[in-house]
């Protein structure tokens, strides 16, 4: 009997540390899983509720910052050939901006800046410097299906335009706001109408397009790739296409980028532009 009773005791024992082994692993298991999760905490749900200009507002500032600098290459995509740009660029509080050529050798060290609401072009090969009118804006950048415009972001989507919100549409499986963007009559926009399909998950554009006065289809954009860069995801791959030329198209690849940076303005000056590298 008394054998029996220390057999009991030694089983209940074993049962008591087992389950406190059990509960102490649970522990762990689930405070680890709390760690990692705060860590790589994903973005908030698609809100719903947001109005169109803070939709707009929210993709402002994803895709530009407060400063930034990036590297990118253009390819110039025709049916005959296709010829590539490379480009370094700085940004500071939107009313400041560089962009230089890189490469190829014939055209490196050319130079596009914004200083408030001037735009500057700088040739090295001539030793030229000269001031864009707003006329030139809508021109094609060095023969690209993108405009001066474009590149320099003369316009601003959430100044220069009225934002409303149309719907929701799949893009690439993913969910997207649909928001039509009409420009202000005191702005000096060249479109008629712009309309967006921006991410709910990251507030990037994912389609764009752009109507003429006559609601005609001029161009459209698309973003692809989506990465992240230094503190956000942005599609890496913006490729655009000419309605009238649809065999035509301009390519623009992300391949390094920095967000909210120190950048001195001081860099943004017409002497500068024969200097920056």
């Amino acid at each position: 009997m008394k054998r029996i009773f220390l057999i009991l005791m030694v089983l209940l024992f074993f049962f008591s540390n087992t389950r406190e082994n059990n509960i102490s692993e649970n522990i762990s298991t689930k405070t680890a899983e709390s760690e990692i999760s705060n860590k790589t905490k994903a973005p908030p749900e698609p809100d719903n509720t947001l109005s169109a200009q803070k939709i707009i507002k929210k993709t402002d500032n994803i895709m530009q910052g407060n400063s930034s600098i990036i590297e990118m290459t253009m390819s110039i995509v025709r049916p005959k050939y296709t010829r590539s740009i490379s480009l370094k660029c700085w940004a500071l509080e939107k009313k400041y901006f560089m962009a230089y050529v890189t490469s190829p050798i014939r055209e490196k060290g050319q130079v596009v800046m914004k200083y408030n609401n001037e735009i500057w072009q700088y040739t090295p090969s001539i030793n030229r410097t000269i001031k864009l009118p707003i006329s030139m804006m809508s021109q094609g950048f060095m023969g690209s299906d993108y405009s001066n415009d474009d590149l320099v972001h003369e316009s601003s989507i959430v100044k220069d335009y009225t934002p409303s919100l149309t719907g929701s549409e799949k893009i690439d499986n993913r969910d997207c706001y649909k928001i039509n963007m009409i420009p202000k009559p005191e702005s000096n926009i060249v479109w008629g109408k712009v309309i967006f399909w921006v991410d709910k998950k990251y507030f990037i554009v994912l389609k764009a397009e752009y109507y003429d006065e006559e609601n005609y289809l001029v161009r459209t954009m698309y973003g692809k790739k989506i990465k992240y860069f230094s503190d956000r995801f942005l599609t890496s791959v913006m490729e655009t296409i000419p309605s009238d030329e649809p065999d035509n198209k301009t390519v623009v690849t992300i391949e390094k980028a920095q967000f909210n940076i120190g950048i001195e303005k001081e860099i943004f000056s017409l002497q500068n532009m024969k200097r920056i590298r």
